[in-house]
């Protein structure tokens, strides 16, 4: 085997995002981040898509294509929306950098109507 043709293994961050060159990576961590926690609690409520659809407010080919990674066109605040409506508490805490704990904390809610 050549040298040419040997493959090289690079360690990446912890945002496989900014690893690809996403401008926004963090945004993309974030909501990859909660979708996945979407997935888990319709999994742990053992949901079907369409139930989970009626829940969220969204289509059952809208949750699929979700649950699949395509969410780059849907909002952070949307995902959170759906969180609540799947009955989660979404708590935002701000914390001074260097600090790690002892922040201010927001909750964040949605009606369901």
């Amino acid at each position: 085997m050549s040298k040419d043709s040997e493959t090289k293994i690079r360690k990446g961050s912890e945002n496989v995002f900014a690893d690809l060159g996403y401008s926004d990576s963090g945004t993309h961590l974030l909501k990859a981040q909660l979708v996945s926690r979407i997935d888990e609690i319709i999994s742990e409520q053992k949901l079907t898509q369409t139930q989970a659809a009626q829940l969220m407010g969204l289509s059952q080919p809208d949750v699929s294509r979700l649950l699949k990674g395509q969410f780059r066109d849907i909002s952070v605040d949307r995902i959170m929306r759906m969180l609540t409506r799947l009955g989660c508490k979404v708590d935002i805490v701000i914390k001074p950098p260097g600090r790690r704990l002892s922040g201010s904390v927001i909750h964040f809610e949605t009606s369901l109507a």
